[in-house]
């Protein structure tokens, strides 16, 4: 039997099937999306497309390519597993009144002479307990927002804020699925790629609060109207045995593991162990009650709107949703990545993208277009993490470099783009169209601009070291 010849992949080929997916991905989430159509079933549509090119013009079998499905796939299990335990944490968190207490005391630093700068560190605390942006700005963020106009602060100034702290939180939590997604796709630790990221954060964060605080000064001497922000701590309080400072210890314990660089997956089930202990200890739980709210999250009952939309998540079931959208995803991109059709694609822009510099603009740009065209931050962490791994190991640069870059520009820029599913929900739920609130969410402007900055200037672009080959051989 004849041994069928494979065809290299050319740009052509790359460009028509990363073009039909993207096609496919639009009409679904842009021009249908009053069907409410996820990504999921397009992605697969995408794969098969790419699946049949690969077979009938390049010469791959369906067992190469479903190698390539698994290698790829196999590359991120410890992301997947990251995330399932997240889940866990975040329900046992919830039940032990650990994320109720900080909201709690995260809503005490309000001062009318600061609100915006206060608007920003309470969404970013919030983000960082819960890992979601989205949960904080449709609930908190919602409040703040209600707050702010009654000072007579422009809306939009004020979603720029929510979404700045919001941002903030969801990019640098290790509870967040972008924050485990973006380490897995690069091939860089979990922990090392949070630790990298405070290089672009911590300036970005600190030159918003600065400019949230010069805006702020003309409302210093308005009175703040604390009845919501009452009712949410009273909803809290009457509902959980206590709500003390002490029950923030838990998650600085899990911050002290972070920094002792204790490995993800064992931090975090340390982390759901001390958050189902303080759940039977200082809030009454019974183990059941335990068991129960690690699988199918925690759901809140207080009768306060925005209390139970923040609080009712988590549980492992609550990750399921975002682990079969990475299932999907690398599935059409194991295919594009066995066919070598990222490597046409990389190939092609890295002609133009020299050095360091180019690497990190051609990334970040890459996954602002992915954002803009697909609509969707995880595809925008998902295809350019796939086309410039090998790039930036030829570089000798990191991969944590890779992973802070997509977070710099996949997750930070999806919602300020109207028909990207981040900014469509942001937009809805504050009632603020992107363009109008895009001029004030600093954070999320200024953090693929500081990227470029260290790209071009070298500063912080670590090389790669032994244990960075050591993983790279592990995942490889």
């Amino acid at each position: 039997m004849t041994k069928k010849i494979k065809k290299q992949a050319t740009l052509f080929d790359a460009i028509l099937c990363i073009g039909f997916l993207v096609s496919v991905l639009v009409t679904c989430l842009v021009f249908l999306k009053e069907y409410e159509i996820s990504a999921h079933i397009p992605l697969i549509v995408g794969g098969i497309f790419t699946a049949f090119i690969a077979m009938t013009k390049l010469g791959f079998t369906w067992k190469e390519l479903e190698e390539g499905i698994l290698t790829t796939i196999n590359t991120t299990m410890q992301a997947i597993l990251i995330l399932l335990v997240v889940g866990m944490l975040i329900g046992t968190w919830i039940l032990g009144g650990i994320v109720p207490s900080m909201i709690y005391w995260g809503l005490n630093i309000l001062s009318p002479g600061i609100f915006l700068v206060a608007t920003t560190l309470i969404c970013a605390i919030v983000s960082i307990s819960t890992g979601s942006s989205w949960t904080t700005a449709g609930t908190i963020g919602i409040a703040l927002l209600g707050i702010g106009s009654a000072l007579g602060i422009p809306t939009q100034i004020i979603a720029g804020a929510i979404i700045s702290g919001a941002y903030f939180g969801d990019k640098m939590s290790p509870l967040s699925d972008t924050t485990n997604l973006a380490p897995a796709m690069a091939g860089s630790n979990l922990f090392d790629h949070i630790r990298h990221m405070l290089y672009t954060t911590v300036p970005a964060l600190t030159i918003s609060l600065v400019l949230y605080g010069i805006i702020g000064i003309k409302y210093a001497g308005s009175a703040i109207d604390t009845t919501q922000i009452s009712e949410i701590q009273n909803a809290l309080m009457l509902n959980y045995n206590t709500l003390s400072p002490l029950l923030l210890l838990v998650p600085v314990a899990v911050i002290a593991m972070v920094i002792f660089k204790i490995p993800a997956i064992p931090g975090l089930v340390v982390g759901v162990i001390l958050g189902s202990i303080v759940a039977i200890g200082f809030q009454g739980a019974s183990i059941a009650d335990v068991f129960v709210v690690a699988k199918g999250g925690y759901v809140s009952s207080t009768g306060m709107n925005f209390v139970d939309e923040l609080l009712t998540r988590g549980g492992l079931d609550s990750m399921l949703g975002t682990v079969s959208l990475m299932l999907c995803a690398l599935t059409t991109g194991g295919i594009l990545e066995k066919t070598g059709m990222l490597e046409a694609l990389a190939k092609s822009i890295l002609k133009i993208a020299k050095g360091t510099f180019g690497l990190v603009a051609a990334t970040i740009f890459t996954a602002i277009g992915t954002n803009l065209a697909v609509a969707d931050q995880y595809l925008a962490i998902v295809i350019p993490g796939s086309m410039y791994k090998d790039a930036f190991k030829k570089q000798g640069l990191a991969p944590k470099n890779l992973s802070r870059a997509l977070e710099d520009s996949a997750t930070i820029t999806s919602p300020l783009i109207p028909w990207n599913t981040c900014g469509a929900y942001m937009s809805a739920t504050l009632g603020i169209g992107c363009f109008a609130f895009l001029p004030f969410a600093f954070f999320n402007l200024l953090c693929p601009l500081i990227s470029l900055f260290y790209g071009a200037t070298g500063i912080t672009m670590e090389k790669i070291s032994q244990n960075d080959n050591d993983d790279i051989d592990l995942v490889s």
